[in-house]
């Protein structure tokens, strides 16, 4: 269920990012679209192995921060559109937490500017994850970049 702009609780569904690339079929200006998926890991560490993340947000500051990114994006790279999908509460090991979507006239605009907004995300938008272990245990995910 969408909450708002760029959030979903939970996992986000094959059919919602069906529904992104198919909404674009009809921009005819389009000539390449590029796509991340950000998929939850069952990491193993001294805490055990994750069985899920919990997300959550500063939301009115991580809205605003990506809207931010998003239209120096946009200008930057000449983009048609960029999209931002991310999950709050819980995804099980496997489910999609981030999608970022790009279109372009052409595709070195689209690749470069997907990459470029998911680094941003990582780095500068007031978003969380509580890794939940399966000895019950949780701890606060480090985003370890690229």
């Amino acid at each position: 269920m969408k909450t708002d702009k760029y959030f979903v609780d939970g996992p986000i569904t094959a059919d919602h990012i069906a529904h992104m690339i198919d909404a674009h079929s009809r921009k005819t200006g389009i000539g390449a679209h590029s796509l991340f998926l950000g998929q939850v890991r069952s990491d193993v560490d001294e805490n055990g192995v994750t069985t899920s993340i919990e997300y959550s947000a500063y939301s009115t500051m991580a809205v605003e921060a990506i809207s931010e990114a998003r239209e120096y994006l946009i200008g930057k790279y000449g983009l048609t559109c960029l999209h931002v999908l991310h999950s709050l509460g819980l995804v099980p090991v496997g489910g999609i937490s981030l999608v970022v979507m790009s279109s372009s006239p052409h595709r070195k605009a689209a690749q470069e500017s997907v990459h470029e907004l998911v680094e941003l995300i990582k780095k500068t938008v007031p978003i969380w994850g509580k890794e939940l272990k399966d000895a019950g245990s949780s701890i606060w995910k480090k985003n370890k970049g690229a």
